[in-house]
């Protein structure tokens, strides 16, 4: 990994993207109320306890346990093949987790579609109620390579809103609001595939921050963008945050969860090994000999 040189915060920034600058500013989101604001008190979204996920013989996620926090930004580190992409699917309930035992019936179940009858606490994966909103919370999710259909920018979005459910007579203005905020407004007509790589993510982000999700969850989502994208992305991702809403995302460049998060979760082999506070995670003296090994670059080949 490249060097880096501290910005004007003390942060770290690469050198690509420091030697980019930014580009014309994006309206705003909404402003938030004093009812909207995010707790000044993280209260938890989702817990996973002792949850794996195997296919077929391979294990991808071996006994993990995690909660997420509200309002927090959460960068999963590690290897290709140590889970991170399972993980993400995980929490966003795309993927189940492997069938678990009740050991008070003997009966094999999906924890993925738990009976009614299960105690949360035996359940791998529990989504907890927003409060004071009394309602689980929404999510949105960003893939490497977004999916995007054979239709315009703008159709890209309201089908998005359509499938979630957004009343009609809203979906014109939360589409139109989400592409200006990603500074794709005027593209709004042009077929979405002919896009750049960077503004096919920005069109990403745009129809997942129009549904008004409580948790992103982002699977690398600068990857293979030259470091003027990578920068305009990052830029949205941060005020995303900023709005309150609570990120999840993986990501290899160690610059950039220095810069977005404010938690860290190392992964290898499947198995959560290190999670800490994104200060304490790169400083600290005593965080386990393989996260400290990737940290330097220093694992060896998996055989």
């Amino acid at each position: 990994m490249s060097g880096s040189s501290p910005d004007s915060a003390g942060n770290s920034v690469d050198p690509d993207i420091q030697a980019h600058a930014p580009r014309a500013e994006r309206p705003a989101g909404p402003a938030r109320t004093a009812a909207q604001a995010p707790p000044a008190v993280y209260e938890p979204l989702l817990t996973l306890q002792a949850a794996s996920v195997s296919f077929g013989t391979t294990r991808a996620l071996q006994d993990v346990n995690l909660r997420l926090l509200r309002g927090e930004r959460l960068a999963l580190v590690g290897a290709n093949g140590s889970g991170k992409t399972t993980l993400l699917r995980l929490l966003h309930g795309l993927q189940a987790a492997d069938r678990v035992t009740d050991r008070r019936h003997g009966a094999a179940q999906n924890a993925a579609t738990p009976s009614a009858a299960q105690p949360a606490a035996e359940r791998p994966r529990t989504e907890h109620l927003l409060q004071p909103e009394n309602r689980p919370p929404i999510s949105a999710m960003v893939f490497q390579r977004p999916f995007l259909l054979h239709l315009s920018v703008r159709w890209n979005v309201l089908l998005g809103l359509w499938l979630q459910g957004v009343p009609a007579a809203q979906r014109d203005a939360r589409c139109q609001q989400a592409l200006q905020r990603v500074g794709l407004g005027t593209l709004a007509h042009r077929p979405a595939r002919a896009l750049s790589g960077g503004q096919q993510q920005r069109l990403a982000l745009a129809r997942a921050w129009a549904l008004q999700p409580d948790i992103l969850f982002l699977d690398e989502p600068t990857a293979s963008l030259d470091p003027s994208a990578k920068q305009e992305v990052e830029s949205l991702v941060r005020e995303f945050a900023d709005d309150g809403v609570t990120v999840v995302m993986s990501t290899h460049n160690l610059g950039q969860a220095k810069r977005l998060a404010t938690r860290v979760a190392y992964l290898a082999g499947g198995r959560l090994v290190a999670d800490r506070p994104v200060d304490e995670f790169f400083d600290s003296p005593d965080l386990p000999v393989e996260a400290r090994q990737f940290l330097k670059g220093e694992l060896p080949w998996l055989t």
